[in-house]
């Protein structure tokens, strides 16, 4: 498997495949189902400082390849996910753990993260200024390159672990917010999030949703995320973490062509749960059908 490794901020994955934040839980729950050590890291649930419901039901929405969510972080808070969370997720995952981080002020995020920071298990903190689904936070801060630059430098001053900003592609420029997010000290970027998208029921007229928008996922939306995220890698000299409709070895690849160095996978774990370890097991088959000795030499091939 030594082929499939690479690097991300200085900690080495045996293979850059990781399951995205909000479609793989705390993890623990999936480990009941296959043996998940052999995924490359784990972005754990998205996390804040207080318990959250999340939004009213309904809140998922089926689309022509992909799906709507507008679940608004439901989670136990950040106390919980150190008290209770991770030590589960520590007796059944023996790797490094992204902690994905949301909040709704620059405090918030920064109080949440120096929390985490603490725990072993971490290995990076995944600051979501991206979500689209909450009022008032997420995207908020994730479509105006100062207010991202303002969350990341609050974020890497009480945090001695790495961390990566989770881009938004709800703007016109992305490559401007990523630039301002490295000029903030950021150490890694990942995108996209979700694309802001609406249903309507043709019975009720009326949208789906409850919460009328939300969050675009799954192969609808990979052509727009590899766009971006080739954007972005020539942009930055930071490592960039590619997602956005990925759900084949064929799209990881293409992914770390675009300039990726580490791929998440999202939406296709909630179609099949076996997604992530069927992408890894083709991965080596999929790189000698490219005449690739190693997957690091594709990390930006396509750049040219």
């Amino acid at each position: 498997m030594d082929r499939l490794s690479v690097s991300l901020c200085g900690i080495e994955l045996t293979n850059p495949v990781i399951p995205a934040s909000g479609t793989f839980g705390y993890g623990h729950e999936m480990a009941e189902l296959y043996d998940i050590n052999c995924l490359g890291a784990i972005a754990l649930k998205g996390t804040t400082l207080k318990p959250r419901f999340g939004n009213p039901t309904p809140r998922i929405a089926e689309a022509p390849a992909g799906m709507l969510n507008a679940v608004g972080l439901q989670n136990p808070g950040v106390d919980a996910v150190i008290a209770e969370e991770l030590p589960r997720l520590q007796k059944v995952f023996h790797k490094p753990v992204i902690a994905n981080v949301s909040g709704f002020s620059v405090e918030e995020y920064a109080e949440v993260c120096r929390r985490l920071d603490d725990q072993p298990q971490v290995g990076w903190l995944e600051v979501n200024i991206s979500c689209p689904n909450v009022h008032g936070g997420g995207m908020s801060f994730g479509t105006d390159p100062a207010a991202a630059a303002a969350v990341t430098s609050a974020v890497k001053a009480v945090t001695k672990k790495p961390v990566i900003v989770k881009l938004s592609p709800n703007v016109t420029d992305i490559v401007s917010i990523a630039k301002a997010c490295e000029g903030a000290g950021a150490d890694a970027l990942s995108l996209i999030n979700t694309v802001m998208a609406l249903r309507i029921d043709l019975k009720t007229r009326r949208p789906i949703l409850t919460n009328i928008t939300g969050g675009l996922s799954g192969p609808a939306v990979f052509p727009l995320a590899l766009r971006m995220v080739w954007q972005v890698s020539r942009a930055v000299r930071i490592p960039v973490i590619g997602l956005g409709g990925v759900s084949s070895a064929e799209d990881v690849l293409e992914m770390m062509l675009a300039g990726a160095a580490a791929v998440q996978v999202g939406a296709a774990n909630l179609r099949d749960p076996f997604a992530c370890p069927k992408i890894i097991q083709a991965l080596p088959a999929a790189l000698d059908r490219l005449g690739a000795d190693d997957i690091r030499e594709l990390i930006g091939g396509a750049h040219g």
